[in-house]
């Protein structure tokens, strides 16, 4: 038996629908002279609403790997929008903030942001969100067992 998404290229659609938001967000973040991309805009994000996570962590939150992420902060780390600081318990393990000038940044560009998912999202309704959530968790859920 044939099920509906043997030719339902579903992946595709999320994948396109994903680039062309980024695409947009990158145009926006550049015409405003922000000096970020959308990584590290995704990492100010998530510094700012969990202060002061471990790497791994942030990784985990941003689906990227800890290579990368370390790789962005110290980009982030040179802009002066992030620190470091060891744990206590053990000095191989940092602890990620953002400075004032981070919090700053965040302030500046979520604006921005907002006004891009407002744009994405149209008039579709709050109906419309639990669906999708729903949709999108269940498709992530089935590869993750």
């Amino acid at each position: 038996m044939t099920h509906p998404s043997d030719y339902r290229a579903y992946f595709f659609k999320i994948d396109t629908t994903i680039k062309k938001i980024r695409n947009v967000l990158q145009k926006q973040f550049n015409e405003a002279g922000f000096d970020l991309t959308v990584d590290q805009w995704v990492l100010i994000d998530h510094l700012y609403r969990n202060p002061g996570i471990s790497q791994n962590v942030l990784a985990d939150l941003t689906t990227k790997d800890a290579p990368t992420v370390t790789r962005m902060i110290d980009l982030l780390c040179k802009k002066g929008l992030t620190e470091r600081r060891m744990t206590e318990n053990d000095r191989r393990k940092f602890l990620v903030s953002l400075t004032p000038e981070g919090k700053m940044k965040y302030h500046e560009v979520l604006p921005t942001v907002v006004e891009i998912r407002r744009k994405g999202w149209g008039d579709l309704n709050e109906e419309d969100y639990q669906h999708f959530v729903r949709i999108m968790d269940s498709i992530y859920k089935n590869f993750s067992d």
